[in-house]
């Protein structure tokens, strides 16, 4: 039994090397969304000058998403949608895709992925940048679904009176949601449309509260 890989060069790796790093990186993975979770916590002290922090921001859009019925996959992608602040400032909408996408519903993958550029409708007539650039992408099967995204969840969601639930609240969705098997055809659902606000399951959900 190994402990370590026997090659510095990943040339020189035999079928024994590579079982066992295999073996450690399926362990590895299985702590991702501990290892988010942390990554959330962090945003308490990420971008500033709003009047609420980039976790609060990210825990009013989510409990937004809750309350209206969404489903599991909705309420963690939009919970971790602006995950990359701290480390992809330019491009964070991508980073937290990337971040999504073997675990999620290819839906909310891409409307995670799109979502600073639709969001642009807000703001980009303010800072030099086009607020129609959402525009390119108004014939793709989920446009209405980004739009939905921006105005109902993110958007609105800078207000430090809105009482939104807690991450301790959030934390096991994450840990089914990140627990899943990656890039299962079942997780990844290819070209499914799930509604994203379900009036039945969000009176259940207000009434339990």
């Amino acid at each position: 039994m190994i402990t370590v890989a026997k090659f510095t060069r990943m040339i020189d790796g035999d079928k024994q090397d590579y079982q066992f790093l295999e073996h450690l990186e399926r362990e590895y993975a299985s702590g991702v969304g501990e290892r988010l979770i942390q990554a959330l916590q962090a945003l308490d002290d990420s971008l500033s000058g709003y009047q609420v922090t980039r976790l609060e921001h990210s825990l009013q859009s989510a409990t937004r998403a809750y309350r209206e019925g969404a489903d599991i996959d909705w309420i963690v992608s939009v919970l971790l949608h602006d995950i990359g602040d701290r480390y992809a400032p330019y491009n964070h909408d991508q980073y937290a895709a990337v971040v999504l996408a073997p675990y999620v519903r290819e839906q909310c993958r891409w409307v995670v992925e799109k979502h600073g550029i639709f969001q642009r409708k807000y703001y980009g007539e303010h800072t030099g940048t086009n607020p129609n650039a959402r525009d390119q992408y108004v014939d793709h099967p989920y446009y209405s679904d980004a739009v939905y995204f921006c105005e109902h969840w993110d958007q609105l969601s800078f207000d430090p009176d809105y009482p939104n639930l807690s991450l301790d609240y959030f934390k096991p969705l994450i840990m089914e949601v990140f627990r899943r098997e990656a890039f299962s055809p079942n997780v990844l659902q290819h070209k499914i449309q799930v509604e994203m606000a379900n009036e039945r399951v969000a009176t259940k959900r207000n009434n339990a509260v």
